[in-house]
């Protein structure tokens, strides 16, 4: 069986695979995004250029920690440090780098939409795309393969990697597609009351919370049985970063629960409040939503929504 083809040619111009992927899965993530943003009421002159400069630094990121946590070959082949072409992003440094980007710009210029609403909006988007992202990407690029298996869904790649490989790329997109239907399904719960009227202005950080914590869980167990070799540097903090990420998820949660039983003691279905038109959004219920994305947990039985 011949491995997966990573590149192809257009007469003289090779094209690689991965890279199409990477350009198809921004090119999505921007336009469902603006999508979010328009649903919920936001404005969206904005986006363009704050989203290429989230490109520009979460490629930047995730690139200098994949060099950084193997400096080992790296050293010996510093001619591939720039050959992204070829794979090599970490997730965690794109976010590391690509997140603070995007709060900063969107803040000077979409002031209106806090930072707890933000992360809330994006969280689905960035699962969708780490879903697509994994077949378009790294299920097409060098070495994209997990362990080695003789199973019969093992799967050949072009590059180092000899004999069948654990198909690592395709189990993630389906993780991150449930992850994304759970955020979803949260989501669309938070939105409405128990008798099925809009919910407006609740406290965000629910969705971004779960999303955090799952997503370690994911990014973790993935390292540490599919695709790293634990004592190695980049597996162990690839593996320590979901675990980070994991707790600073639950500790959104907890802290969230405050905030929903103080807002469902004077909010509740059919006030005026809750008959603004959808967009509003009453960001300024709290302060604090604009600073932290630790803002949401339903604690009241039947009026809250459950978790």
């Amino acid at each position: 069986m011949k491995p997966i083809p990573v590149a192809f040619h257009i007469g003289p111009l090779e094209v690689h695979t991965y890279g199409i992927g990477l350009a198809l899965t921004f090119w999505f993530g921007f336009v469902y995004f603006e999508r979010r943003l328009k649903r919920n009421g936001y404005r969206t002159d904005w986006l363009v250029s704050v989203f290429l400069w989230i490109i520009f630094a979460a490629v930047v990121g995730a690139r200098a920690l994949h060099v950084l946590t193997n400096t080992g070959y790296y050293s010996q082949h510093p001619s591939d440090i720039f050959a992204v072409w070829q794979g090599g992003l970490s997730s965690f440094g794109g976010l590391l780098f690509a997140v603070p980007t995007g709060v900063i710009l969107a803040r000077r210029r979409c002031p209106e939409l806090s930072l707890g609403r933000a992360l809330d909006l994006v969280a689905p988007v960035l699962m969708a795309c780490w879903a697509m992202g994994r077949l378009l990407g790294p299920q097409l690029m060098v070495n994209g393969g997990g362990h080695q298996t003789h199973q019969w869904f093992g799967m050949y790649y072009a590059g180092d990697q000899v004999g069948k490989r654990l198909p690592v790329p395709i189990f993630q997109a389906l993780e991150d597609f449930a992850v994304f239907l759970i955020l979803i399904a949260i989501e669309r719960r938070l939105d409405r009351w128990p008798d099925g009227t809009r919910r407006i202005g609740y406290p965000s950080g629910i969705v971004i919370g779960t999303g955090m914590i799952l997503w370690g869980i994911e990014r973790s167990l993935d390292e540490h049985l599919w695709l790293g070799e634990d004592g190695r540097l980049g597996s162990d903090l690839v593996q320590l970063a979901g675990v980070l990420l994991v707790v600073a998820g639950a500790v959104i949660l907890v802290r969230a629960r405050t905030r929903w039983r103080d807002w469902l003691l004077t909010h509740h279905a059919g006030d005026s409040s809750q008959s603004v038109e959808a967009g509003s959004d009453a960001e300024s219920e709290s302060d604090a939503a604009d600073s932290s994305p630790s803002d949401a947990l339903a604690t009241r039985g039947e009026t809250g929504p459950a978790m």
